[in-house]
Protein backbone atom coordinates (compact mmCIF):
# COMPACT_ATOMS: atom_id res chain seq x y z
CA UNK A 1 0.00 0.00 0.00
CA UNK A 2 1.33 3.39 -0.84
CA UNK A 3 2.40 5.44 2.16
CA UNK A 4 0.68 8.80 2.48
CA UNK A 5 1.35 11.93 4.46
CA UNK A 6 -1.23 14.62 5.16
CA UNK A 7 -0.09 18.16 5.73
CA UNK A 8 -2.18 21.26 6.37
CA UNK A 9 -0.15 24.37 7.08
CA UNK A 10 -1.34 27.13 9.42
CA UNK A 11 -0.20 30.63 8.49
CA UNK A 12 0.74 33.22 11.14
CA UNK A 13 -1.70 36.08 11.80
CA UNK A 14 -1.90 38.40 8.83
CA UNK A 15 -0.74 35.73 6.37
CA UNK A 16 -2.83 34.29 3.55
CA UNK A 17 -5.69 31.94 4.39
CA UNK A 18 -4.87 28.34 5.17
CA UNK A 19 -6.59 25.30 3.65
CA UNK A 20 -8.72 24.95 6.79
CA UNK A 21 -10.11 28.49 6.50
CA UNK A 22 -10.75 28.12 2.79
CA UNK A 23 -12.47 24.78 3.31
CA UNK A 24 -14.78 26.20 5.97
CA UNK A 25 -15.71 29.08 3.69
CA UNK A 26 -16.23 26.74 0.75
CA UNK A 27 -18.38 24.41 2.84
CA UNK A 28 -20.40 27.00 4.74
CA UNK A 29 -23.61 28.91 4.21
CA UNK A 30 -22.10 31.15 1.54
CA UNK A 31 -21.14 28.14 -0.54
CA UNK A 32 -24.56 26.56 0.01
CA UNK A 33 -26.21 29.67 -1.39
CA UNK A 34 -23.90 29.61 -4.38
CA UNK A 35 -24.73 25.96 -5.05
CA UNK A 36 -28.44 26.68 -4.83
CA UNK A 37 -28.13 29.54 -7.30
CA UNK A 38 -26.32 27.36 -9.82
CA UNK A 39 -28.18 24.13 -9.15
CA UNK A 40 -30.37 24.19 -12.22
CA UNK A 41 -27.49 24.87 -14.58
CA UNK A 42 -25.28 22.25 -12.97
CA UNK A 43 -22.18 24.46 -12.85
CA UNK A 44 -19.53 24.12 -10.16
CA UNK A 45 -19.98 26.60 -7.32
CA UNK A 46 -17.55 29.49 -6.87
CA UNK A 47 -15.05 28.61 -4.15
CA UNK A 48 -15.91 24.89 -4.25
CA UNK A 49 -13.16 22.62 -2.83
CA UNK A 50 -10.90 21.24 -5.56
CA UNK A 51 -8.60 18.21 -5.60
CA UNK A 52 -5.61 18.53 -7.94
CA UNK A 53 -3.75 15.30 -8.62
CA UNK A 54 -0.14 15.89 -9.54
CA UNK A 55 -0.32 19.14 -7.61
CA UNK A 56 3.47 19.29 -7.21
CA UNK A 57 4.09 19.15 -10.94
CA UNK A 58 4.37 21.89 -13.54
CA UNK A 59 0.69 22.05 -14.43
CA UNK A 60 -0.26 21.28 -10.83
CA UNK A 61 1.42 24.30 -9.24
CA UNK A 62 0.16 26.67 -11.92
CA UNK A 63 -3.38 25.37 -11.44
CA UNK A 64 -3.11 25.54 -7.65
CA UNK A 65 -2.12 29.21 -7.91
CA UNK A 66 -4.93 29.87 -10.37
CA UNK A 67 -7.50 28.30 -8.04
CA UNK A 68 -6.22 30.00 -4.89
CA UNK A 69 -6.47 33.35 -6.65
CA UNK A 70 -10.17 32.61 -7.21
CA UNK A 71 -10.93 31.71 -3.61
CA UNK A 72 -10.97 27.91 -3.80
CA UNK A 73 -9.86 25.52 -1.10
CA UNK A 74 -7.27 23.30 -2.79
CA UNK A 75 -6.01 19.84 -1.92
CA UNK A 76 -2.98 18.37 -3.71
CA UNK A 77 -2.39 14.64 -4.16
CA UNK A 78 1.10 13.78 -5.37
CA UNK A 79 3.95 11.38 -4.67
CA UNK A 80 6.34 14.34 -4.59
CA UNK A 81 6.38 17.00 -1.86
CA UNK A 82 4.58 20.28 -2.50
CA UNK A 83 7.62 22.48 -1.92
CA UNK A 84 6.23 25.84 -3.01
CA UNK A 85 5.57 29.03 -1.02
CA UNK A 86 1.83 28.34 -1.33
CA UNK A 87 2.12 25.20 0.83
CA UNK A 88 0.52 26.83 3.93
CA UNK A 89 -2.56 27.73 1.87
CA UNK A 90 -3.44 24.19 0.74
CA UNK A 91 -3.83 20.70 2.12
CA UNK A 92 -1.24 18.24 0.88
CA UNK A 93 -1.79 14.51 0.66
CA UNK A 94 1.37 12.73 -0.33
CA UNK A 95 0.50 9.40 -1.84
CA UNK A 96 -0.08 7.27 -4.93
CA UNK A 97 -3.14 7.75 -7.13
CA UNK A 98 -3.12 4.01 -7.76
CA UNK A 99 -3.87 3.25 -4.11
CA UNK A 100 -7.65 3.07 -3.48
CA UNK A 101 -7.42 4.11 0.19
CA UNK A 102 -5.32 7.17 -0.66
CA UNK A 103 -7.70 8.09 -3.48
CA UNK A 104 -10.74 7.74 -1.22
CA UNK A 105 -9.17 9.96 1.45
CA UNK A 106 -8.26 12.56 -1.16
CA UNK A 107 -11.87 12.75 -2.41
CA UNK A 108 -13.39 13.50 1.01
CA UNK A 109 -15.22 16.83 0.93
CA UNK A 110 -14.23 17.92 -2.58
CA UNK A 111 -16.66 18.80 -5.37
CA UNK A 112 -14.24 19.05 -8.28
CA UNK A 113 -11.29 16.85 -9.26
CA UNK A 114 -8.66 17.91 -11.80
CA UNK A 115 -6.56 14.90 -12.72
CA UNK A 116 -3.14 16.22 -13.80
CA UNK A 117 -0.95 13.41 -12.45
CA UNK A 118 0.87 11.48 -15.15
CA UNK A 119 3.89 9.30 -15.79
CA UNK A 120 5.72 11.06 -18.62
CA UNK A 121 7.24 9.22 -21.61
CA UNK A 122 10.67 8.91 -19.98
CA UNK A 123 9.22 6.50 -17.39
CA UNK A 124 9.11 2.73 -18.03
CA UNK A 125 6.20 1.40 -20.12
CA UNK A 126 4.89 -0.48 -17.08
CA UNK A 127 4.95 2.64 -14.89
CA UNK A 128 3.27 4.70 -17.60
CA UNK A 129 0.45 2.20 -18.09
CA UNK A 130 -0.25 1.63 -14.42
CA UNK A 131 -0.24 5.36 -13.64
CA UNK A 132 -2.23 6.55 -16.64
CA UNK A 133 -4.77 3.73 -16.90
CA UNK A 134 -5.00 2.05 -13.50
CA UNK A 135 -4.51 5.34 -11.66
CA UNK A 136 -7.26 7.06 -13.64
CA UNK A 137 -9.66 4.20 -12.94
CA UNK A 138 -8.90 4.21 -9.21
CA UNK A 139 -9.50 7.97 -9.04
CA UNK A 140 -12.76 7.78 -10.98
CA UNK A 141 -14.05 4.96 -8.79
CA UNK A 142 -13.23 6.98 -5.68
CA UNK A 143 -14.77 10.14 -7.15
CA UNK A 144 -17.96 8.30 -8.09
CA UNK A 145 -18.25 6.81 -4.59
CA UNK A 146 -17.68 10.24 -2.99
CA UNK A 147 -20.29 11.97 -5.16
CA UNK A 148 -17.78 14.29 -6.84
CA UNK A 149 -19.63 16.65 -9.21
CA UNK A 150 -16.92 17.27 -11.80
CA UNK A 151 -13.93 15.18 -12.90
CA UNK A 152 -11.57 16.88 -15.36
CA UNK A 153 -9.00 14.61 -16.98
CA UNK A 154 -5.88 16.10 -18.58
CA UNK A 155 -5.09 13.94 -21.58
CA UNK A 156 -2.78 14.87 -24.47
CA UNK A 157 -2.73 15.40 -28.23
CA UNK A 158 -0.28 12.47 -28.17
CA UNK A 159 -3.44 10.34 -28.62
CA UNK A 160 -3.45 11.41 -32.29
CA UNK A 161 -0.03 9.88 -32.97
CA UNK A 162 1.60 11.22 -36.14
CA UNK A 163 -1.43 12.27 -38.19
CA UNK A 164 -1.62 12.59 -41.97
CA UNK A 165 -3.59 15.86 -41.99
CA UNK A 166 -4.03 19.10 -40.08
CA UNK A 167 -5.74 20.52 -38.20
CA UNK A 168 -6.73 17.53 -36.10
CA UNK A 169 -10.20 17.51 -34.58
CA UNK A 170 -11.68 15.64 -31.64
CA UNK A 171 -13.56 13.26 -33.94
CA UNK A 172 -10.39 12.17 -35.78
CA UNK A 173 -9.07 8.64 -35.12
CA UNK A 174 -6.66 8.13 -32.22
CA UNK A 175 -3.47 6.11 -32.72
CA UNK A 176 -0.88 7.09 -30.14
CA UNK A 177 2.88 6.76 -30.54
CA UNK A 178 4.70 4.74 -27.89
CA UNK A 179 3.58 3.63 -24.42
CA UNK A 180 2.58 7.16 -23.36
CA UNK A 181 0.29 7.83 -26.32
CA UNK A 182 -1.35 4.41 -26.07
CA UNK A 183 -1.85 4.74 -22.32
CA UNK A 184 -3.51 8.14 -22.78
CA UNK A 185 -5.95 6.54 -25.23
CA UNK A 186 -6.80 3.81 -22.71
CA UNK A 187 -7.22 6.36 -19.93
CA UNK A 188 -9.66 8.32 -22.09
CA UNK A 189 -11.64 5.11 -22.63
CA UNK A 190 -11.91 4.75 -18.84
CA UNK A 191 -13.18 8.33 -18.65
CA UNK A 192 -15.77 7.57 -21.32
CA UNK A 193 -16.92 4.53 -19.35
CA UNK A 194 -17.61 6.63 -16.25
CA UNK A 195 -19.27 9.36 -18.31
CA UNK A 196 -21.64 6.71 -19.64
CA UNK A 197 -22.36 5.76 -16.01
CA UNK A 198 -23.63 9.27 -15.31
CA UNK A 199 -20.55 11.18 -14.13
CA UNK A 200 -19.59 14.57 -15.56
CA UNK A 201 -16.13 13.89 -17.00
CA UNK A 202 -14.40 16.52 -19.11
CA UNK A 203 -11.36 15.41 -21.10
CA UNK A 204 -8.89 18.03 -22.30
CA UNK A 205 -6.32 17.27 -24.98
CA UNK A 206 -3.78 20.10 -24.69
CA UNK A 207 -0.89 20.74 -27.02
CA UNK A 208 2.55 20.90 -25.37
CA UNK A 209 2.06 23.54 -22.71
CA UNK A 210 4.69 25.89 -21.37
CA UNK A 211 5.04 28.76 -18.93
CA UNK A 212 6.52 29.50 -15.49
CA UNK A 213 8.01 26.37 -13.85
CA UNK A 214 8.25 24.49 -17.18
CA UNK A 215 11.59 22.91 -18.03
CA UNK A 216 11.97 19.42 -19.48
CA UNK A 217 12.71 19.42 -23.19
CA UNK A 218 12.18 23.19 -23.48
CA UNK A 219 15.09 23.81 -21.11
CA UNK A 220 17.38 22.81 -23.97
CA UNK A 221 16.17 25.79 -26.02
CA UNK A 222 16.33 28.19 -23.09
CA UNK A 223 19.82 27.08 -22.08
CA UNK A 224 21.18 27.47 -25.61
CA UNK A 225 19.58 30.91 -25.87
CA UNK A 226 20.77 32.17 -22.49
CA UNK A 227 24.35 30.97 -23.08
CA UNK A 228 24.64 32.55 -26.54
CA UNK A 229 24.36 29.51 -28.83
CA UNK A 230 22.47 28.82 -32.03
CA UNK A 231 19.69 26.26 -31.60
CA UNK A 232 19.25 23.17 -33.83
CA UNK A 233 15.87 21.93 -35.09
CA UNK A 234 15.01 18.94 -37.23
CA UNK A 235 14.41 19.88 -40.86
CA UNK A 236 13.97 23.42 -42.13
CA UNK A 237 11.90 24.54 -39.14
CA UNK A 238 9.19 25.75 -41.51
CA UNK A 239 6.61 23.37 -40.04
CA UNK A 240 3.77 24.82 -37.97
CA UNK A 241 4.00 23.53 -34.41
CA UNK A 242 1.28 24.67 -32.03
CA UNK A 243 1.98 25.17 -28.33
CA UNK A 244 -0.14 26.38 -25.38
CA UNK A 245 0.51 28.65 -22.42
CA UNK A 246 -0.17 26.95 -19.10
CA UNK A 247 -2.27 29.91 -17.94
CA UNK A 248 -4.58 29.39 -20.92
CA UNK A 249 -4.82 25.70 -20.03
CA UNK A 250 -5.77 26.66 -16.47
CA UNK A 251 -8.57 28.83 -17.83
CA UNK A 252 -9.84 25.98 -20.01
CA UNK A 253 -9.83 23.70 -16.96
CA UNK A 254 -11.68 26.32 -14.92
CA UNK A 255 -14.39 26.63 -17.54
CA UNK A 256 -14.89 22.87 -17.42
CA UNK A 257 -15.18 23.13 -13.63
CA UNK A 258 -17.69 25.97 -13.54
CA UNK A 259 -19.80 26.01 -16.69
CA UNK A 260 -23.03 24.08 -17.31
CA UNK A 261 -22.69 20.31 -17.13
CA UNK A 262 -24.12 19.71 -20.61
CA UNK A 263 -21.53 22.01 -22.16
CA UNK A 264 -18.44 20.53 -20.51
CA UNK A 265 -19.21 16.80 -20.37
CA UNK A 266 -17.14 16.03 -23.46
CA UNK A 267 -13.67 15.93 -25.07
CA UNK A 268 -11.89 19.15 -26.11
CA UNK A 269 -8.67 20.06 -27.91
CA UNK A 270 -6.78 23.00 -26.41
CA UNK A 271 -4.03 24.95 -28.18
CA UNK A 272 -2.80 28.43 -29.04
CA UNK A 273 -4.68 30.15 -31.82
CA UNK A 274 -1.76 32.41 -32.80
CA UNK A 275 1.28 30.40 -33.92
CA UNK A 276 3.60 30.45 -36.94
CA UNK A 277 6.47 28.07 -37.78
CA UNK A 278 8.83 26.39 -35.37
CA UNK A 279 11.70 28.43 -36.80
CA UNK A 280 9.90 31.74 -36.34
CA UNK A 281 8.50 31.00 -32.88
CA UNK A 282 11.77 29.57 -31.48
CA UNK A 283 13.72 32.43 -33.05
CA UNK A 284 11.76 34.81 -30.83
CA UNK A 285 13.50 33.24 -27.80
CA UNK A 286 16.96 33.65 -29.32
CA UNK A 287 16.14 37.28 -30.08
CA UNK A 288 14.97 37.77 -26.51
CA UNK A 289 18.37 36.49 -25.34
CA UNK A 290 20.08 39.21 -27.39
CA UNK A 291 23.15 37.36 -28.71
CA UNK A 292 22.22 37.53 -32.40
CA UNK A 293 21.97 33.73 -32.71
CA UNK A 294 19.82 31.82 -35.17
CA UNK A 295 17.80 28.63 -35.57
CA UNK A 296 19.81 26.03 -37.50
CA UNK A 297 18.09 23.27 -39.49
CA UNK A 298 19.39 19.69 -39.47
CA UNK A 299 18.80 16.97 -42.11
CA UNK A 300 15.79 15.04 -40.85
CA UNK A 301 16.72 11.47 -41.82
CA UNK A 302 20.25 11.33 -40.37
CA UNK A 303 19.25 13.29 -37.27
CA UNK A 304 16.32 10.98 -36.44
CA UNK A 305 18.49 7.90 -37.06
CA UNK A 306 21.07 9.18 -34.56
CA UNK A 307 18.39 10.09 -31.99
CA UNK A 308 16.85 6.61 -32.25
CA UNK A 309 20.21 5.01 -31.48
CA UNK A 310 20.88 7.40 -28.60
CA UNK A 311 17.43 6.70 -27.15
CA UNK A 312 18.00 2.93 -27.26
CA UNK A 313 21.35 3.39 -25.54
CA UNK A 314 19.74 5.70 -22.94
CA UNK A 315 22.08 8.50 -23.99
CA UNK A 316 19.39 11.02 -24.91
CA UNK A 317 16.27 12.27 -23.08
CA UNK A 318 14.40 12.76 -26.37
CA UNK A 319 11.81 10.06 -27.00
CA UNK A 320 10.15 8.93 -30.24
CA UNK A 321 7.09 11.16 -30.12
CA UNK A 322 9.30 14.25 -29.73
CA UNK A 323 11.70 13.62 -32.59
CA UNK A 324 9.20 11.86 -34.87
CA UNK A 325 6.89 14.90 -34.83
CA UNK A 326 9.40 17.76 -34.43
CA UNK A 327 9.88 18.30 -38.17
CA UNK A 328 6.20 17.89 -39.06
CA UNK A 329 3.18 20.15 -38.81
CA UNK A 330 1.45 19.61 -35.51
CA UNK A 331 -1.68 21.57 -34.67
CA UNK A 332 -5.23 20.87 -33.61
CA UNK A 333 -8.55 22.48 -34.34
CA UNK A 334 -9.96 24.40 -31.38
CA UNK A 335 -13.37 25.29 -32.82
CA UNK A 336 -15.22 23.02 -30.39
CA UNK A 337 -13.90 24.54 -27.16
CA UNK A 338 -14.31 28.04 -28.58
CA UNK A 339 -17.89 27.46 -29.70
CA UNK A 340 -19.01 25.35 -26.73
CA UNK A 341 -17.16 27.03 -23.86
CA UNK A 342 -16.38 30.44 -25.31
CA UNK A 343 -12.67 29.80 -24.74
CA UNK A 344 -10.05 31.82 -26.63
CA UNK A 345 -6.38 31.53 -25.58
CA UNK A 346 -4.74 34.72 -24.41
CA UNK A 347 -1.14 33.90 -25.42
CA UNK A 348 0.47 33.20 -28.79
CA UNK A 349 3.26 30.64 -29.20
CA UNK A 350 5.86 33.40 -29.10
CA UNK A 351 4.41 35.07 -26.03
CA UNK A 352 4.22 31.75 -24.19
CA UNK A 353 7.81 30.84 -25.09
CA UNK A 354 9.14 34.25 -24.02
CA UNK A 355 7.15 34.12 -20.78
CA UNK A 356 8.69 30.72 -20.03
CA UNK A 357 12.17 31.89 -21.05
CA UNK A 358 12.01 34.97 -18.81
CA UNK A 359 11.06 32.74 -15.86
CA UNK A 360 13.98 30.43 -16.74
CA UNK A 361 16.49 33.28 -16.78
CA UNK A 362 15.21 34.62 -13.46
CA UNK A 363 15.58 31.19 -11.83
CA UNK A 364 18.56 29.78 -13.74
CA UNK A 365 20.92 29.49 -10.77
CA UNK A 366 18.44 27.35 -8.84
CA UNK A 367 17.39 25.33 -11.87
CA UNK A 368 20.96 24.26 -12.71
CA UNK A 369 21.21 22.27 -9.46
CA UNK A 370 18.47 19.77 -10.40
CA UNK A 371 17.85 17.15 -13.08
CA UNK A 372 15.40 14.32 -13.71
CA UNK A 373 12.59 13.15 -15.99
CA UNK A 374 9.70 15.50 -15.17
CA UNK A 375 8.67 18.85 -16.67
CA UNK A 376 9.77 20.66 -13.50
CA UNK A 377 13.51 19.99 -13.86
CA UNK A 378 16.11 19.98 -16.67
CA UNK A 379 16.34 16.58 -18.32
CA UNK A 380 19.57 14.61 -18.10
CA UNK A 381 21.05 15.32 -21.51
CA UNK A 382 23.46 12.47 -22.01
CA UNK A 383 25.17 12.77 -25.39
CA UNK A 384 23.17 15.90 -26.23
CA UNK A 385 25.54 17.87 -23.98
CA UNK A 386 28.00 17.76 -26.87
CA UNK A 387 25.61 19.73 -29.11
CA UNK A 388 26.65 22.98 -27.43
CA UNK A 389 30.17 22.45 -28.74
CA UNK A 390 28.84 22.45 -32.32
CA UNK A 391 26.16 25.17 -32.22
Amino acid sequence: MAREQVQGGIAPPGEKETWQVRMMKASGAGAAMAYAAEGAAGGGAPGAPVLVTGGSGFLGINLVRYLLARGHAVRSLDLMPFDYPEAPQIEEIRGDIRDPETAARAMAGVKIVVHCAAALPLYTPEEIHSTEVQGTRVLLEAAEAAGVERFIHISSTAVYGVPDHHPIYEHDPVSGVGPYGHAKIEAEAVCSEFRDRGMCVSVLRPKSFIGPERLGVFELLYDFAASGHNFPVLGSGDNRYQLLDVEDLCEAIYRCATMERDRVNDVFNVGAEDFTTMRQDFQAVLERAGFGKRIVGLPVGPAIAILRVLEKLHLSPLYAWVYETAAKDSFVGTDKIRDRLGFTPRYSNREALIRNYDWYVANRNTISKASGVTHRVPWKRGALKLARLVF
